[in-house]
């Protein structure tokens, strides 16, 4: 009997423990992914987490090789952007959950069926180098034929972020394929990421470019020589959505981590981060304008995902990159 009652208690300790512990994979930089953790452990003093960092092309590939080996790892899924997400969704490997906080926040901004919740607005704008001719102030500006040769841009085919705009924007009435027709014809340099792009105008390579907005904005308040701009028509944007994995072995501390990073407390992390919080009435970081200035452009996931591979396909072409 007493052998019987330490086997029940052994197991009752061991499940406890599993519990208890949360693993989570994240494309967050790694000082940023330590404070999430560490502020969400605090919060939540019975929950250990466990965290892989690396970005969202190759976490993606290593949880892909650890489901086809029947072991998938993560509970919880924090990475850049929400098309990733949406196919997962649809591969049925995310598991929803309605979280009380997404009353906050705009509904284009998470699934209608709680599969994942965007945390951060990222944006895609215009950065120009402040000894350029022009100041652009739209994205028609940049097929302008006076700055021919004067433009770099991240490639779609490289950057995920730069996958998303090229959606949004072909996908915009106003702009569409014709826009990326003139940006090509315009001579514009499209490769590689938004750090690239970011160097080559902060230099004067290229006095014009296409470029995350933080990238800009943190280097300018360091005293790069750069202005960035919020185009009238709007701006594309990533959101580093987090998610629940369908195979998760702690579901109640996963919803736990996905309310808390939603939450004022986690968003409050967001801004400290120096990032544009997703959540609804908070503020900006140090040289963004007010968040209702901010137009951002109608983005739909599902119709992004099921055009990626004939987006870039067609950029490829159009830019003379196949």
């Amino acid at each position: 009997m007493k052998s019987l009652l330490l086997a029940a208690a052994v197991a009752l300790i061991a499940t406890a423990s599993n519990a208890a512990n949360l693993t989570l994979y994240t494309s967050q930089p790694n000082a940023d992914a330590q404070k999430t953790v560490d502020a969400f452990m605090a919060a939540n003093p019975g929950v250990k987490v466990d965290w892989v960092r690396d970005g969202t092309t190759k976490l993606m590939a290593r949880l892909r090789a650890e489901i086809k080996a029947g072991n998938p790892q993560p509970d919880v899924l924090l990475i850049a952007d929400t098309v990733t997400l949406e196919g997962m969704a649809q591969d049925g490997l995310l598991q929803a959950h309605k979280s009380p906080e997404a009353k906050s926040f705009d509904p284009a901004l998470y699934s209608a069926d709680g599969y994942y919740h965007s945390t951060k607005l990222i944006t895609t704008g215009i950065v120009y180098n402040t000894g350029a001719a022009a100041k652009p102030g739209a994205w028609s500006d940049l097929a302008d034929t006076s700055l021919k040769g004067q433009i770099a841009m991240p490639s779609p085919l490289y950057s995920g972020a730069a996958l998303i705009h090229l959606a949004t924007l072909t996908s915009d009435k106003g702009l569409g394929w014709d826009y990326y027709n003139q940006l090509a014809a315009n001579k514009a340099r499209a490769k590689g990421g938004n750090g690239g792009t970011f160097k080559a105008v902060a230099s004067g390579e290229k006095p014009y470019g296409v470029v995350v907005d933080f990238l800009a904005i943190r280097n300018k308040a360091k005293g790069s020589p750069v202005e960035f701009v919020f185009p009238s028509e709007g701006v594309s944007y990533v959101t580093e959505p987090v998610a629940i994995m369908k195979s998760a072995k702690n579901v109640e501390a996963a919803k736990k981590f996905v309310d808390f990073v939603l939450s004022q407390k986690g968003q409050d992390l967001v801004l400290e981060m120096g990032y544009i919080p997703a959540r609804d009435g908070m503020g900006v970081p140090a040289g963004f304008p007010a968040r209702e200035k901010i137009k951002l452009m109608a983005f739909d996931p599902a119709m992004a995902l099921k055009n990626a591979e004939a987006n870039k396909a067609k950029f490829s072409k159009v830019f003379g990159t196949e």
